[in-house]
């Protein structure tokens, strides 16, 4: 670590601008942007918890789903990158027993190191992913002491970007930095997210989020086995074909919808259960269509058979898009893409919320990209779904009248036009 001042003065005299330009594949029209952001953040420290001798700055990126919706939770595969919005952090050691961590334009979340328990009434606030973390460092054997941090995001919260992976990822690698020398590899810290999501904050995820976003880079992940998924990065290079990424903000909260999310790894274990499974991956596919009809009779449930239906052919198509993309045959990429953004619409069902079947805000974004795009370019639901996001990826030649008549529509700034990025999470030295 660097003192303050000095941290300041490399951060203003372009000491950091290459680390910079290679973390968001930006430019040198870019770079007054990004070091302002980063020396906002020390500033705010500073106000936060007064000036330091020593000072680390941290990053952990927004993550995009480019393959395999909704096949994590079922031990599937998925194709998904990181993109160049993130959460940035200063922090530093503080001498006490003591976790304090202030993210901008929130109340200041307090851990006593001595406390590690899960707090039920801290579910689905951040205090709990932060507490949940700590305790799988502890466990780790990791000499965990007290530590302040003040954190900066842009990472739209309810963008579908996926904001709390980014946040939990963040809280690893500033631990990993603080405390661990770096040695806990990028995996790791993923499963420590999701650990800290599904049993501290209480929500029901699979790790594609956390993996995405702590790995970097687009990476195929095969979670057949879970506590040592098979994660390889996946060459992909959008400009080379003429495309964009897109990631169009629906206007939508999915904020109050944990109960339909968690609807679709509970109705897939149920057709998983009927084959004695605790998830599809473990089902055979021809033995489940030839099926069918028996476990209608049974659990009385088509939706979850639609959903079943969708994650055979998602979890197919999640491998067969690395397969495209190894070919550079983009065509079939673009394709493939289609054809997952039909599953999730027709099988999988996450297109709107059952219990709001007026407010279908992703529908209609869909549908736009549909009359705009035309034959051309590839859309599908992106993340959760429900509300959220709509990823596109669209030719150079239509990206303008794209956003535009997108934007017409949904708002202006909705349609946020993105690059991949390299690295996941960080500490910049």
């Amino acid at each position: 670590m660097k003192s303050m001042n000095e941290t300041i003065n490399a951060i203003k005299s372009c000491v950091y601008d290459e680390q910079l330009k290679y973390i968001y594949s930006a430019s040198d029209e870019n770079m007054d942007f990004y070091r302002n952001r980063y020396l906002e953040v020390i500033d705010l420290f500073k106000q936060t918890f007064g000036d330091a001798r020593d000072i680390a700055l941290f990053s952990a990126p927004g993550r995009t789903e480019i393959g395999g919706n909704h096949t994590d939770h079922q031990h599937g595969c998925v194709l998904a990158g990181s993109v160049n919005l993130d959460i940035i952090a200063a922090a530093r050691p503080n001498g006490t027993n003591t976790v304090r961590i202030q993210s901008k334009n929130y109340s200041m979340d307090v851990i006593e190191l001595d406390d590690l328990e899960v707090h039920e009434d801290q579910f689905d606030k951040a205090i709990a992913l932060i507490r949940g973390i700590l305790k799988k460092f502890v466990e780790r054997g990791i000499k965990v002491k007290g530590f302040d941090a003040y954190t900066i995001s842009n990472v739209l919260k309810g963008s579908g970007l996926s904001s709390s992976a980014a946040f939990e990822v963040l809280v690893g690698t500033i631990i990993n930095g603080l405390f661990a020398n770096g040695e806990v590899s990028a995996v790791e810290i993923a499963q420590m997210g999701q650990y800290a999501e599904n049993v501290y904050f209480n929500k029901p995820s699979g790790l594609m989020d956390q993996t995405a976003s702590s790995v970097g880079s687009v990476v195929s992940i095969d979670f057949n086995d879970t506590d040592n998924p098979i994660v390889n990065k996946v060459g992909f290079d959008l400009s080379k074909h003429g495309h964009a990424l897109c990631i169009i903000d629906s206007g939508a909260d999915h904020a109050d919808l944990t109960a339909e999310y968690a609807t679709i790894p509970s109705d897939m274990k149920e057709v998983a259960n009927f084959f004695g499974k605790n998830y599809l991956r473990e089902v055979n596919e021809a033995e489940f269509f030839k099926n069918i009809k028996n476990i209608r009779d049974k659990i009385h449930n088509d939706r979850a058979i639609l959903r079943a239906i969708h994650f055979f052919s998602d979890n197919q198509i999640a491998r067969d898009e690395v397969l495209a993309l190894k070919n550079d045959d983009f065509d079939k990429f673009l394709e493939l893409i289609r054809k997952s953004g039909r599953s999730s619409f027709m099988y999988l069902q996450n297109i709107y919320a059952a219990s709001m079947p007026k407010q279908q805000a992703v529908a209609v974004v869909l549908a736009l990209c549909d009359k705009l795009l035309g034959e051309r370019g590839a859309y599908r639901v992106h993340g959760g779904g429900f509300a959220g996001t709509i990823q596109a990826f669209v030719p150079f030649d239509m990206l303008d009248d794209f956003k535009s008549g997108i934007e017409s529509v949904i708002g202006e700034g909705m349609c946020h036009i993105l690059s991949i990025r390299p690295v996941g999470g960080y500490e910049l030295k």
